[in-house]
């Protein structure tokens, strides 16, 4: 069984890492693509997330996750399997 590894981060770093995947935060604080920032972001389940509710990208690919608890057991769930 996998472990599950918490890790948490401030806003500096929650910056550091979206600028690293070429994402920017745009002026209503939705999460955009840096290259073109009127296309938000989505979720799995579709919806845009804001930079308050971005807990993080999923490996192998550009999946954000929000800081809702349902989207962390989610990804918790996924995680240790």
């Amino acid at each position: 069984m996998a472990k599950l590894k918490i890790v948490s981060f401030n806003d500096g770093a929650r910056s550091f890492i979206l600028e690293s995947f070429g994402k920017v935060v745009d002026k209503e604080n939705y999460v955009v693509e840096m290259s073109d920032p009127s296309q938000r972001v989505l979720t799995p389940d579709g919806d845009e997330i804001r930079f308050d509710q971005f807990a993080g990208i999923k490996k192998g690919s550009e999946v954000f996750i929000k800081s809702d608890i349902v989207s962390l057991v989610r990804l918790a769930g996924e995680l240790v399997k």
